[in-house]
């Protein structure tokens, strides 16, 4: 990816304005074709009531989707029954259902298309060694397993083999460079699993500017020492193809979590991000505190430092920052809040208001939008999701009841299942989200580039110089040495 990153830039730097292209085959390469084989040979056990590929896992497969008979030898199916699992599996696995049914990209893969697509004058071209027949099963297919990611294949940009499977692959491919130029592109990658594909193509003088990717997974060609102008890897991860904050979309606004103690302020403060979200609740004294647990769930330490809500906002007030106050009390704190907010005359475009329904009701969020019109007033609607999913209709009455209120943005948790389905049935309605809980760089790239109104992270991305120690949930914070990993095969 750090390669594909170099390679794009150049493109964009040395041909301003042009059509610029990224072309990637299919099989192996965007569809992890494990997946597809599993499918199969259960789909056979239950067609003929038999139990031989109950336990089979994607990770048990290590055979390319061309040689099954080897992985029906390592599993010890009878030799008689190897030749009709074998004949079932060449007859079903290109059948439009098991081909919507079973296949699945590889982690990250549709992150980074999506990124592509988001940039000026840059789109995704698909050459693949599949016969034309499959153009409408393909399409269908791969558009399903891109909608999650807000990821669209074009139609006109699929180039497929003319011909039967496996008949003159490398001159195709070869060619479908050739036809992608023709249309106006300027190819600045190309992402294949075969070798002998990228060997071809290296050896055509016309791709000299074109940086060829070998994606390390399983693959049917000879291993062998490639030119070394060909990259191998086995990492789509967003990590390294995304610069830094600078090349985010400027739209989608930025929360640093949990600025409750000295240290995470300073960090904050010493960031480009804009927005600090606090925790304001009070102690046992009743003073208003930045502490993300409530006393009973998580009672003080003897060390245990937090900071005073009065000298934290007083600061971020002062150094011209945009503040998310997390409301952890109930309307009392709610009021105070309010009140020194007041007596700080902050503009409405630097505040943004965040309470759970049960904790300032009906009345609360109504206090707010009074006292601050034009500020961002958001509550988190996880326990929506299952509603969402069985009466969306019954959902989005519920949500224009809470607009009523004077909420303005909902809140979805990263790690929720549906996060993705989510964000797109409230986009689709009219609402902003905020994406929170997440968690590393790559997630938080992932969720950028679905183009919420905003994310909401911990910062803790040393690959960008950012030490985010967290809220201090559960009375724990983070270090700096986390390190996210993503990986093809995974």
């Amino acid at each position: 990816m750090k390669a594909l990153a170099e390679a794009y830039q150049t493109a964009c730097d040395r041909y301003p304005g042009d059509k610029l292209m990224l072309v990637s085959d299919i099989d192996g390469t965007i569809m992890d074709m494990r997946y597809l084989v599993m499918s199969v040979l259960q789909a056979y056990d239950q067609a003929h009531g038999t139990g031989h590929f109950i336990r089979l896992k994607p990770s048990d497969i290590s055979v390319h989707e061309n040689h099954i008979e080897q992985l029906l030898e390592r599993l010890h199916i009878p030799a008689p029954t190897r030749q009709k699992v074998m004949d079932w599996y060449l007859d079903h696995r290109w059948r439009e259902d098991m081909m919507l049914k079973s296949q699945r990209p590889f982690r990250g893969v549709l992150p980074m298309i999506r990124w592509f697509q988001l940039q000026p004058n840059t789109t995704i071209g698909l050459l693949t060694g599949r016969p034309e027949r499959l153009r409408e099963t393909t399409l269908r297919s791969l558009n399903e397993a891109g909608e999650p990611h807000q990821v669209i294949f074009d139609n006109d940009l699929l180039l497929m083999n003319p011909g039967d499977w496996d008949q003159d692959v490398e001159t195709f491919k070869v060619a479908g460079l050739k036809q992608f130029r023709e249309m106006g592109y300027r190819i600045f990658g190309m992402i294949d699993n075969e070798p002998r594909i990228l060997e071809a193509l290296a050896r055509d003088e016309d791709n000299a500017e074109c940086l060829l990717l070998h994606a390390d997974t399983i693959f049917e060609s000879r291993r062998s020492p490639m030119p070394t102008e060909i990259i191998q890897g086995k990492d789509y991860g967003l990590t390294e193809l995304v610069p830094g904050e600078d090349a985010l979309p400027r739209h989608v606004q930025l929360v640093w979590h949990g600025v409750n103690d000295p240290a995470n302020l300073r960090q904050f403060i010493a960031s480009g991000v804009y927005w600090a979200e606090i925790d304001v609740r009070d102690d046992p004294s009743g003073e208003l505190i930045l502490r993300h647990d409530s006393f009973e769930t998580n009672p003080a330490t003897p060390d245990e430092e937090w900071l005073i809500y009065a000298d934290a906002i007083t600061e971020l007030t002062e150094s011209g920052v945009c503040i998310k106050l997390d409301v952890k009390g109930g309307i009392d704190v709610l009021d105070r809040i309010l009140e020194s907010v007041a007596s700080l005359q902050l503009a409405d475009d630097r505040l943004w208001f965040n309470a759970e329904i049960e904790s300032v009701g009906e009345d609360g969020f109504h206090k707010i939008r009074a006292s601050h019109p034009d500020a961002i007033v958001q509550c988190p609607i996880g326990w929506l999701a299952p509603l969402l999913e069985a009466a969306p209709d019954e959902a989005h009455r519920i949500l224009e009841l809470l607009v009523g209120w004077g909420i303005s943005r909902f809140s979805v948790n990263w790690d929720e299942e549906m996060a993705r389905t989510m964000l797109k049935k409230l986009a689709k309605w009219g609402y902003e989200v905020n994406f929170y809980g997440v968690s590393d760089l790559e997630a938080f790239l992932e969720a950028v580039v679905l183009l919420p109104s905003s994310v909401t992270s911990d910062f803790n991305f040393p690959q960008w110089n950012y030490h985010g120690r967290g809220s201090g949930a559960g009375g724990k914070h983070l270090t700096v040495d986390r390190m996210p990993t993503t990986d093809i095969g995974r």
